[in-house]
């Protein structure tokens, strides 16, 4: 567009180059690549190259590199617009040539005034200034001239917008409009198809029709009639798509010199033609919009449109229009692109022709061997792969080697399920392909593997009569083994029988078919063959399920019985490698040692979980237990296990057949490397109650003899005798290790500062009162704390050891003495679940990240755009939205309040919500900002 004002590109041809080879007049070396230096530079060498070129497009690269663009990012072009029309205007500023210097300001820039009269006393006020462009408004409205009227209509001045009058000074009602003082020559009107949504919260566009003429007379508009101002329409910018965050532009421009309309779409130019723009084409070619508003009827001489989003104007005269030649500096460095160009075209027409004369040599070749290509009758032929020898007739480049691996059977010949994809051709043209293009292996007559053949008809034997052998089993099943004439088969193996007989057939057919995966070099991974293969061995085949651990027959009676000879033999058909067991074969000897053992010690261990509970009542029952922040009268000590100790003693003593008992105390979990205490007084009454608990000196003693004690750890309370019970001391044995408890601590919260994929929970607040009302489901809350609640949550009946044994259940993994030590050494076990509740949702979060992502994550939960949210926690308010969340005291577990200034309402239904998420930053960062 800008290209085509040939008054602005013959200013810019004015401007001198800063280029050294050029100002001595040397002349630039044939062997340097001009780089232009500054925008003008650009600028001028792209609108040479416009000129002149004989490439059928321009690539503008370097200019949108130095202009420092992404390409990758749709940006607002009437934004572009205006920042590149003031570094224009500011770079040429510089110039001594007003010619130059001025051709902005004399092509683009207009007057308008902000006019305010005072409705009591009639005083005028006048502000002037200068546009480039009128923004217009188009919601409303159908035609051009209906939106310039409402940019310059008359505006009331009333109430809390009341206008201080300087001669009544005081606020009183006035009215302001916009009056249009002077127009440019090239009139730019922006129509605002994008706008703000504050609803949604981001950008849309107005796909509504607007009506435009080619000639706009604008001194009806005009604060003074008495000038030329009829325009004619040179200009139509359009942006397809119906989304404000993507499309395509595309520019209708005007010749000025030939009166030729052009459509510039990227790299496709286009004349139209009868010298008139149509736009049809592009609104018929738009996405289709959620308001399918038809489009209006147009006069001769006007259009319509729903994506022109600006219209150019040029200045209606009867001058020629002028005839801008192309500096010499410029001129040679066009002549030396277009010689690049030409050869560049040239080494294409080799190229094509060598590709030409390739073609014929195959072309010759195909033609003399093709008739030789069937075998004929008795006559000795070869295998090759129809997909090789597509490839050479149709392709006019040589083909690869053959390669036939694809082909081969498990016993390195022609597979017969390949048959299908080879062809049978002579050995004469054999021996010429593969002494033509190599590869092999050769698949004469000979190559038709028997073995595998064989195998098939055996596979599609059995497919075939797998039904009527289903019916004859099953009639024989129904007949009562005598004796020890009969075979042990599992129950489950004979309740899917057929089912695993016919996906094991299934299977080989596959692994036939697949052997050697496609032809011609894609073979499948092996690894990945393997691996698959692996995974299926895993499966329990036929009659496996009646095997024991230690390959023998399996104790129980209820997963086997015994069926007949004649049913066997049926089945030993389809699964000739099913382990075998006669009817008077004994179970495994070791199986029965083993289930005598279990017995004894499921036995023992009840005995011995009945025994403990009744020997430490107290230890069982939490409300049985001393606390700390009420110190027991009747004893002057206290002594400490870690609560981790009896949660892992009442699982066994709750379920003694399932769980292994507890051996050892484990008390060095709550000591220091130096063997000192890790918790003070103080921490034991509050944060670290989760970590302790307090037994009595009396039980203390029956723990002794029960279990394995590594250490005694005991708080000691001393008070003078009639004293005050809150000035008593407390100590501990061992001693608090003051520099271990420090370092704790200062790892405590370093975890806490340093999480990664950590819950968090958000709540919704309204009129500072949590909402209850539905949540989505719960994220990330795991099975075992569902098990661990619904536990606490059982009858008392239900908790007691002896309660409902015998039902089964989900197994559980028995942790032994050696994991729990193990288990103890990696870290103290803190229990700081959040009970979520209704109306709180829960998100994965990172201590790195910023307040503003986690705004984007509560957007997705919450339908809140970022912009409407406040956020506290602890009644301190979260602002700064680059502050990480480490650094703003989010630790896991916590609870976030939200609050949103306004509901959002289906915010999930909006297009491109992930575009909505990120700030717009518009050209921030690039050259169209001075840097």
């Amino acid at each position: 567009m800008w290209f085509l004002n040939l008054e602005l590109r013959q200013a810019l041809y004015l401007c001198p180059s800063t280029c050294s080879e050029y100002t001595t007049g040397e002349g630039i070396p044939k062997d340097k690549d001009y780089e232009p230096q500054t925008i003008c530079e650009h600028l001028q060498y792209l609108f040479a190259l416009l000129q002149n070129s004989k490439r059928r497009y321009i690539d503008p690269s370097g200019f949108v590199k130095a202009l420092g663009l992404d390409t990758g990012q749709q940006q607002d072009a009437q934004e572009f617009s205006k920042l590149f029309m003031s570094l224009l205007e500011d770079t040429l500023s510089k110039q001594k040539n007003p010619d130059v210097r001025n051709i902005v300001q004399k092509q683009f820039c207009g007057e308008y005034a902000y006019v305010t009269v005072c409705n009591q006393c009639g005083r005028e006020s006048k502000l002037v200034s200068k546009f480039y462009e009128l923004e217009l408004n188009i919601q409303g409205h159908k035609q051009l001239t209906d939106c310039i009227t409402e940019f310059l209509k008359e505006e009331k001045l009333e109430g809390d917008n009341r206008y201080f009058c300087e001669t009544c000074q005081s606020k009183q009602n006035a009215t302001r409009k916009i009056r249009l003082l002077s127009l440019p020559c090239t009139l730019n009107l922006q129509l605002m198809r994008f706008v703000f949504d504050r609803q949604t919260g981001h950008k849309k566009k107005l796909n509504t029709y607007i009506g435009f003429s080619e000639l706009l007379d604008m001194e009806p508009f005009m604060e003074q009639k008495n000038g030329v101002y009829v325009y004619e329409l040179s200009a139509v910018l359009i942006h397809r798509g119906v989304s404000a965050y993507s499309g395509h532009y595309i520019a209708h421009v005007k010749d000025p010199q030939t009166g030729e309309w052009y459509k510039f779409n990227d790299e496709d130019i286009e004349k139209m033609e009868g010298k008139k723009l149509q736009l049809g084409i592009e609104e018929d070619l738009a996405e289709p919009s959620k308001s399918q508003t038809r489009k209006p009827k147009c006069g001769k001489g006007t259009h319509c449109s729903r994506n022109a989003y600006m219209l150019v104007y040029r200045l209606q005269t009867r001058e020629k229009s002028p005839t801008v030649e192309v500096p010499a500096f410029l001129q040679e460095l066009v002549e030396r692109d277009n010689c690049k160009f030409e050869e560049w075209c040239n080494e294409m027409a080799e190229m094509r022709k060598q590709s030409v004369a390739r073609g014929k040599i195959k072309h010759e070749e195909v033609k003399e061997l093709y008739k030789r290509l069937p075998a004929e009758a008795g006559s000795p032929y070869d295998f090759i792969s129809l997909e090789w020898l597509q490839k050479w007739l149709d392709e006019s480049t040589p083909p690869k080697p053959i390669d036939n691996t694809a082909c081969l059977c498990s016993h390195g010949k022609l597979h017969p399920d390949k048959i299908s994809v080879m062809k049978r051709i002579s050995e004469y043209v054999a021996d010429f392909f593969y002494r033509r293009y190599g590869g092999g292996p050769r698949l004469n007559v000979k190559a038709l593997c028997k073995d595998c053949v064989v195998e098939r008809c055996r596979i599609l034997r059995l497919k075939n009569q797998l039904n009527e052998d289903y019916k004859t089993v099953t009639n024989l099943l129904k007949i009562t083994v005598k004796g020890n004439d009969g075979f042990w088969v599992g129950k489950a193996s004979l309740r899917s029988w057929r089912q695993l007989a016919l996906e094991q057939l299934n299977e080989q057919d596959e692994d036939a078919e697949h052997s050697n995966g496609k032809m011609n070099g894609n073979a499948q991974n092996k690894d990945e063959s393997n691996e698959e293969k692996r995974e299926e061995e895993e499966e329990l085949n036929f009659n496996e399920d009646i095997v024991c651990p230690h390959g023998d027959l399996c104790i129980s009676e209820n997963e086997r019985r015994v069926v007949s000879k004649e049913a066997w033999k049926k089945l030993k058909q389809y699964f000739p490698k099913a382990p075998e067991f006669p009817s008077n074969k004994e179970c495994c000897s070791q199986c029965k040692i083993l289930e005598r053992e279990g017995e004894e010690n499921e036995a023992l261990h009840k005995m011995m979980a009945s025994e403990q509970k009744t020997s430490l009542q107290n230890l069982f029952h939490d409300k049985c237990r001393p606390c700390l922040g009420s110190w027991p009268q009747e004893t002057d000590e206290l002594y400490i296990v870690s609560q981790f100790f009896v949660e892992e003693w009442r699982k066994f003593v709750r379920r003694p057949t399932r769980c292994s008992p507890v051996s050892s105390v484990g008390n060095s979990a709550l000591l220091c490397p130096h063997g000192g205490l890790m918790f003070t007084y103080a921490s034991m009454t509050k944060e670290d109650s989760k970590l302790i608990a307090l037994i009595w000196p009396s039980e203390w003693e029956r723990i002794q003899k029960l279990f394995v004690v590594d250490h005694v750890i005991k708080i000691i309370r001393t008070q003078a005798a009639g004293a005050d019970p809150e000035s008593a001391l407390y100590d501990s044995e061992p001693k608090l290790c003051p520099e271990c408890r420090e370092g704790l601590l200062c790892q405590q919260q370093r975890d806490l500062r340093e999480y990664t994929q950590a819950t968090i929970y958000i709540h919704k607040v309204v009129d500072n009162k949590k909402v209850m009302k539905d949540a989505a489901p719960e994220l990330n809350v795991s099975s075992s704390e569902a098990e661990e609640e619904r536990e606490e949550n059982k009858p008392e009946g239900e908790q007691d050891p002896d309660f409902n044994q015998t039902n089964g259940g989900a197994k559980r993994q028995k942790i032994s003495h050696q994991n729990y030590i193990t288990y103890q050494k990696q870290g103290i076990r803190r229990s700081t679940r959040h009970r979520k509740v209704r109306g709180e949702k829960a998100l994965l979060v990172s201590a790195n990240q910023t307040l503003k992502e986690l705004k984007i994550q509560i957007m997705h939960a919450f339908s809140v755009a970022p912009f409407d949210q406040n956020l506290s926690i602890d009644g301190k308010i979260l602002s700064d939205d680059t502050a990480t969340l480490g650094s703003l005291g989010v630790i896991p577990e916590s609870v976030i309040l939200l609050k949103a200034d306004e509901p959002i309402a289906d915010y999930a239904a909006m297009d491109d919500v992930m575009q909505v998420c990120m700030p717009e930053e518009g050209f921030k960062g690039t050259g169209l900002l001075g840097h």
